[in-house]
């Protein structure tokens, strides 16, 4: 599900992956729509590859996602109402319940509601199953 859509270190917003090209990747803004390379200079992160700290296993990003997606009926959050740390950590508890608190800081709880957003109004299917990588000897049975 998220595995196509990319964070690059030092640009704003998301990204989605368009296309390989020689030596980058081509991506578009999740933001304006703009195209442009992501070389092998930037640091690119896959949201799909992205968990979250809990006190048992992590929790997938995608995952939480989702369960941010259905508590809201699919609208956007209002950063304005998450400023402060116990207004993140109540937000953060209402969807993971059991997050790790000493690992999980503010900013990173500031990143998922920004980046939550940026899915929403970009129209992200959130009900789309999840991108299973299944070994190859599993999917010829």
């Amino acid at each position: 599900m998220l595995k196509k859509i990319l964070s690059i270190s030092g640009k704003p917003g998301l990204y989605k992956l368009i296309s390989y090209g020689k030596n980058n990747l081509i991506v578009e803004s999740l933001i304006d729509g703009k195209r442009m390379p992501a070389t092998g200079r930037d640091k690119i992160i896959s949201l799909g590859d992205i968990s979250i700290y809990t006190t048992e296993n992590d929790a997938p990003l995608a995952e939480v996602m989702k369960t941010i997606h259905e508590q809201n009926d699919g609208k956007a959050l209002d950063p304005a109402n998450y400023k402060e740390g116990a207004q993140l950590h109540a937000f953060l508890l209402s969807v993971l319940p059991n997050f790790d608190e000493e690992r999980v800081y503010n900013s990173d709880i500031k990143k998922l509601i920004s980046w939550y957003n940026i899915l929403v109004n970009s129209g992200f299917d959130f009900a789309a199953a999840p991108e299973e990588e299944t070994p190859a000897n599993e999917a010829a049975e």
